[in-house]
């Protein structure tokens, strides 16, 4: 079962934090909820039965401490003044019970000098031998006591020192955590009263009628917040469209796919030119913060948002803009040098996040079995296929072939936290190329992306991290850093730097750029060292060994008022014949996203939630 479903209780189980575990007799034990599920079991043996009970009482305890657990991490109220009071008094408690410990020490210390001193005067008078025997047995006792004594008189001296040590600190470390929880709450409460004075003074500037934009979603209640329904098992588009064709849905049962017939002369078109422009982002602003307040530490594809935060395409589509400068590919599969080839494959690595420099919207998170099908083969050459292979934890494989000489596949999941200022995206998974002529298979992974400004501010993106490209055949390898932004850093923003080794680790190449405009080669020149070896001399302190190797292509017009998509996400999108009824073109809140159309779009998004919600409780039903 996965996490989400652990809180569901299915048919024939017993809770074991309620549970009771009692023996029977040898070999048989009974586990009792209390009420109408009994449960009488036997063990093989004695010894068996007694492994099981402790297992059990084990979990048990595990259990119930985790609850305990789960319940004070979900309580997001203030502590209260109530809880202060009973904290405060526990140490002052503490403190009298080590102050009453240091008494009864210096008690012991006492009186165990006395009891030996005073059987040391009754050992010297003179007494029968019988009372000799019997002194003497008692005084060797005494002297084990006095032993005992010490060790633990010791171990407690040791208590009482650092005890009384620590005491201090654990109260300068309260006070501090108390104080720094107040503060916090004034920033955060100024923050949202900030916000609000904003979002008034917004509301008061008029907007032209034909930018002006009801787009508002309400969130609907969760009543299971870890699951994000972004479409329906089954895609549809509105009932209101004419021509129809039959397909089949996801889960593999029929549907109707209509399409209107304003469409077909559009689905004409794109055959011969590709679009330039979708409509224009509606002027409506939305407070994130007030919807991701209370998802700190949860997972992105579990936090349930409208529309207003989308771009309209998917997550498979935005898997395929990584074909955007797929001519890198295509230099790369005509290179006879390895070292030379790897040069362009690590540009196209660097260059498939260019996209992402002013792309601050969510995509839509795919369905099982969603697909996006790219056939690009006339124009470029190329043809790619995505499909989404598991819900969750949310994943992608991702295949594509070139007339060209390449492959390209990549299977990514895509984990994400909210901490706060920040959220993190961190794709996991391997990215393979093999070019076909020479058999060089290449392998690499991405690095985390970075929203910042999660609160305020305006939201932007960083890169971050190491990549290691590697040719499986040659041994050759390349190392990408991209380096995180710092305010008090002179290089330059965005920055990637690299460098490009043989098998037995001489650097050839030097990369230098930036993943949001381009890359240059430079060749490593060997130069005599001082001890008769090579020093490494990059080629960048020779400028004419410099080679661009990709530049980024410029914005489409009006790109900021597009989403900021470039010339490939905006052909996306389109609609496109003989597409599959499981292509995300056919996603009915994405297109009215697309259209502007915000209020039914988050109306349509409410709709499918529920009906996923439905499907769900009939599969565990």
């Amino acid at each position: 079962r996965s996490k989400a479903e652990m809180r569901h209780t299915c048919r024939g189980t017993i809770n074991l934090a309620t549970a009771n575990i009692t023996v029977e007799d040898s070999c048989n034990f009974i586990i009792s909820n209390g009420g109408a599920q009994t449960y009488h079991l036997k063990a093989s043996s004695e010894v068996e039965r007694q492994r099981w009970v402790t297992a059990l009482e084990l979990a048990k305890a595990k259990a119930v401490k985790m609850l305990a657990e789960s319940d004070e991490s979900g309580d997001e109220e203030s502590v209260s003044q109530t809880d202060k009071t009973e904290l405060q008094n526990t140490l002052r408690t503490l403190s009298s019970k080590v102050e009453d410990l240091s008494t009864c020490n210096d008690l012991i210390a006492k009186h165990g000098t006395a009891l030996q001193r005073s059987l040391s005067e009754l050992e010297a008078l003179r007494l029968p031998a019988e009372s000799s025997e019997k002194i003497k047995q008692v005084n060797e006792r005494a002297t084990l006591f006095r032993i005992t004594s010490n060790a633990m008189i010791n171990a407690c001296r040791d208590f009482l020192v650092l005890a009384q040590t620590h005491s201090k600190k654990w109260q300068k470390s309260l006070q501090y955590e108390r104080d720094q929880r107040i503060r916090l709450e004034e920033t955060l409460e100024q923050l949202a009263k900030q916000h609000n004075h904003l979002d008034e003074r917004t509301r008061l500037v008029p907007l032209p009628a034909d930018q002006s934009c009801s787009g508002k979603g309400d969130l609907s209640d969760e009543d299971d917040e870890n699951e994000f329904f972004d479409a329906p098992e089954i895609i549809t588009v509105p009932e209101n469209l004419g021509h129809k064709r039959t397909g089949s849905n996801i889960s593999g049962a029929s549907s109707d796919i209509s399409l209107d017939e304003q469409y077909k002369h559009q689905l004409e078109e794109t055959k011969k030119e590709k679009r330039t422009r979708i409509p224009y982002k509606p002027n409506y602003s939305l407070n994130l913060w007030s919807i991701m307040k209370n998802c700190i530490g949860k997972e992105l594809s579990k936090i349930p948002m409208p529309v207003n935060f989308n771009e309209p395409l998917s997550m498979l589509q935005r898997l395929t803009e990584d074909l955007e400068y797929h001519e890198l590919l295509d230099r790369a599969a005509t290179c006879e040098n390895s070292l030379e080839q790897l040069c362009y494959v690590a540009a196209f690595t660097v260059s498939s996040y260019s996209t992402t420099v002013f792309r601050t919207s969510k995509p839509f998170n795919p369905l099982l079995g969603e697909t996006f099908e790219l056939d690009r083969l006339e124009e470029n050459g190329y043809r790619s296929l995505c499909e989404q292979v598991s819900h969750h934890p949310p994943a992608a494989a991702h295949h594509a072939e070139s007339r060209n000489g390449w492959t390209l596949r990549q299977e990514i999941k895509i984990t994400s936290k909210f901490r706060g200022k920040y959220l993190s995206i961190m794709p996991l998974g391997s990215i393979h190329c093999i070019f076909h002529a020479t058999g060089h298979h290449y392998t690499w992974k991405k690095v985390t992306t970075t929203v910042h400004n999660i609160i305020v501010g305006k939201l932007w993106i960083d890169q971050s991290g190491e990549i290691d490209i590697v040719n499986h055949k040659t041994g050759d390898k390349c190392n990408l850093k991209f380096v995180p932004y710092s305010y008090f850093s002179r290089d330059v923003a965005r920055k990637v730097t690299g460098e490009v080794t043989d098998a037995s680790g001489r650097v050839h190449f030097a990369l230098l750029g930036t993943w949001d405009e381009k890359m240059d080669c430079f060749k490593v020149q060997p130069v005599p060292g001082e001890n008769g070896g090579d020093a490494r001399q990059r080629g960048h302190d020779a400028e004419e060994s410099r080679v661009l190797l990709w530049k980024r292509n410029p914005l489409p017009k009006n790109a900021e008022n597009m989403y900021y998509f470039s010339e490939l996400a905006l052909t996306l999108n389109a609609w496109e014949a003989g597409t599959a009824p499981t292509d995300s073109r056919l996603r009915p809140d994405q297109r009215l996203m697309e259209n502007g159309r915000w209020d039914e779009a988050n109306a349509e998004k409410q709709r499918l939630e529920e009906k996923q919600r439905l499907a769900r409780k009939r599969r565990e039903a």
